[in-house]
Parts: structure tokens; sequence; C-alpha cells
């Protein structure tokens, strides 16, 4: 399928004042749901009948997209050039914030090559996204036993990419605002350096888009917080990959700084 974002870096068009924005109820919270509600029930059905595929999967994550700017999200992507450098299929590492990366994404990297996620088990099962998730044929793991979830990442993450299929990884155990390195595992570096594949850095600052307290995935929007993804460019593993990892982290850690978070 053709791509939807054909230069190195995009930035949306804001030429609407914010004062105005926000007294606008079509650009409320409760519009800004409903619609994402709407978007999420109808690929729940298309996936429920297997007409789900990667183009109504992308055409979906754009819809998405296109209603983030249309309530007042402003997108600053940079290092679209990189997803062409990639020798093959790659493992792409995000830290991870809210619901928004996770919904955003494809439409970014699935034009240009086959992309899947590792996901929780509690995301498959969801009765309103798990259809949806189900039909990308993700990595499921559990995060209650490390041990079993690396296996399970190691064998079913070789498959996929000796197929052609990339995979995201967020080695944060929960999405949050705060970056702690600590906190950051080394399994997506760990999953390409057996695969002999390249790993792709992503720094996002996506807190426009809150976590809720009772629904997490329907939390707040702020829409004086600005939207950043930048992608690094394919790094392959040497050795055990500490190296590698070492300098995804500051990728992100120094995009974060460069972004006031």
């Amino acid at each position: 399928m053709e791509e939807l974002f054909l230069k190195d870096s995009y930035h949306t068009k804001d030429n609407t004042p914010r004062f105005f924005l926000d007294r606008l109820v079509i650009n409320t919270r409760l519009f800004f749901m409903s619609q994402f509600c709407r978007i999420v029930l109808k690929s729940r059905s298309a996936a429920l009948k297997g007409q789900y595929d990667k183009e109504a999967w992308v055409l979906s994550s754009y819809e998405v997209f296109k209603l983030i700017e249309g309530c007042g999200g402003r997108f600053h992507i940079t290092g679209l050039e990189n997803l062409h450098k990639c020798q093959g299929p790659v493992v792409f590492i995000s830290n991870h914030m809210s619901t928004l990366e996770t919904m955003v994404f494809p439409c970014l990297i699935a034009p240009i090559m086959n992309v899947t996620f590792i996901v929780k088990d509690s995301l498959v099962e969801h009765p309103f996204f798990g259809p949806i998730m189900r039909a990308q044929n993700p990595i499921v793991v559990s995060r209650k036993d490390s041990r079993a979830d690396f296996q399970i990442v190691m064998k079913q993450g070789q498959e996929l990419l000796s197929n052609g299929v990339s995979i995201i990884v967020f080695p944060q155990n929960t999405r949050t605002v705060e970056f702690v390195p600590k906190e950051f595992n080394s399994l997506g570096v760990k999953l390409a350096n057996k695969a002999k594949v390249q790993v792709v850095p992503i720094a996002i600052k996506t807190d426009f888009w809150g976590n809720g307290k009772y629904l997490k995935d329907l939390g707040p929007i702020n829409r004086r917080e600005p939207i950043h993804m930048a992608f690094g460019e394919p790094l392959s593993i040497n050795g055990a990959g500490k190296e590698e990892n070492q300098a995804i982290i500051e990728f992100i850690r120094s995009h974060l700084k460069e972004w006031n978070l």
C-alpha cells in the first residue's frame, strides 16, 4: 500500500488559536473519546469478520492520527527517512507513555514494512481491543513470569523476523511519563541479537493523551502538550549488545531532554 508520510519529517500545521479550540465543545475530551471509541468499534467489527487486514489496520490508525490533530494535537515527527534504511525486518525499541503511540505507530511504519507488537495478554483478551490486536498476530506475554516471557519472545520473535515481520518492543514494564533507564530492559536488543537483525530506536513524548484513573486507555487529553516522535538510524548489534542498548537509552533520554521532559 502507499505510504501516508512521504517526507523525512512531519509537523502538524497549526492555524487555529489554542484559546478558540479550548472553547469548542467539539474538541472536548468527551468528543475525542466518543470518536476514538467509534473507530475502535468499527475496527473490532471488521476484525471479528476476518476483514481487518494490514490495510484496514493502517487506515484506522491514520483515522486516529487525524482525530488527534482535529482535537488540537500537534505532531512533530522526525527521522522517517530511517525507516527506509532498514536492511530487512528490524526490532523497534521505544519508550512508552500512553495509548497514543500504540494507535499511531501502524500508520507510520506498516505502509513500509510488515510489523507487529509485543503485548500483554490482558490486551489481546480485552473485550474491546482484543479482536483488533489478535488480528495483527502479536507476540503475547504475561508480565508475570519473566523467564517464560523471555522464552516466548525469543521463539516467536525469531519466527516472525525470519518471515519478514518487524517487531515493536516497549521495554518498560508499564506506560509512564517518567523515563527511568534502569527500568528499561534489554529484551529488544537480545531478540535482535539472536535473530541477527538491526534495531531502530524510537523516542516519543505523547503526554498529550494521558492515562485514565479508572480506564487507562481513555485518559484525558492536554492540547498544551505537543506530540513528539523521533526515529533513529538502524543499529547493528555487536557482541552482547550492551553498547547498543545504552545507545538506545541515550537516544531516548537526549530527545526527552530536548523536548523539556
